[in-house]
């Protein structure tokens, strides 16, 4: 009984496009208020304490300038850390424009640009607008030349790949497929948020406030293809029938 009421209202919700919209804006306003409080908390120095706590943990005791774990550990961080990187990052967007391009999806390419390019953009404001210092406790394990606060590497991994992800798993018509793009999106951008930590290029806050800031900005892109959607501008987001799910205007195709 109990299974069925959750598969009617599970059915309900996928139906009811204006109850998502809702949803996702508001996580987007939760995420966006949870950044705002760290970044007062950061700017108070109460979180100095926490910080540095962590930052020691992932330090071989005695050695502040080994990471805990073996050489190979370190070497799988450099590796993970790079997929935050610019030049992933990069590869990554022109990789998923091809598959929009030859899908001869022009919208929703245009539209994963300026989602990306809006991030970026937000990064690097935020950045000079906190000015934090990078963590001066032990040797990074990561060349570094921008502030510390958000993480850009965490940030623009959950913009990229998050983004990415929705707008992959929209054209998706079965859940579980669905599922696993978004997990693998969520997936790829913790790890890259726990190696800037390991590495000692990022306070703890840091990447925490580069993963909300990513999240409240995917959520918006998330609103902003729904909206463009409706109008035909973008891939209306497939069923499980692999039919659209979202009206679309007839007179755009």
């Amino acid at each position: 009984m109990v299974d069925r009421n959750l598969k009617t209202t599970a059915r309900w919700l996928r139906a009811n496009v204006e109850l998502r919209t809702l949803v996702s804006l508001a996580l987007a306003i939760c995420a966006v208020w949870a950044f705002a409080e760290l970044a007062d908390e950061v700017i108070e120095g109460t979180t100095r304490n926490l910080d540095r706590d962590v930052l020691l943990m992932l330090r071989e005791p005695g050695s502040l300038d080994d990471p805990l774990g073996p050489a190979w550990v370190e070497e799988v961080m450099r590796d993970l850390t790079a997929l935050g990187g610019v030049a992933v990052l990069t590869l990554t967007l022109v990789a998923v424009a091809g598959f929009f391009m030859l899908r001869k999806r022009l919208g929703s390419t245009a539209y994963l640009f300026a989602a990306v390019g809006g991030g970026l953009l937000i990064s690097t404001v935020a950045k000079e607008l906190f000015d934090r210092p990078r963590p001066d406790l032990v040797t990074h394990g990561s060349y570094v030349h921008t502030a510390s606060f958000p993480s850009g590497h965490s940030m623009m991994a959950a913009v990229v790949y998050l983004t990415l992800g929705v707008l992959i798993s929209r054209v998706l018509p079965q859940r579980r497929q669905k599922s696993y793009v978004l997990a693998i999106a969520v997936l790829v951008t913790v790890l890259v948020g726990i190696s800037r930590v390991y590495l000692g290029v990022h306070w703890p806050t840091d990447v925490l406030a580069g993963w909300l800031a990513g999240l409240a900005w995917a959520f918006i892109c998330v609103l902003g293809a729904r909206a463009l959607a409706r109008r035909g501008h973008v891939e209306a987001e497939a069923d499980e029938a692999g039919e659209s799910s979202e009206p679309v205007a007839s007179a755009r195709r």
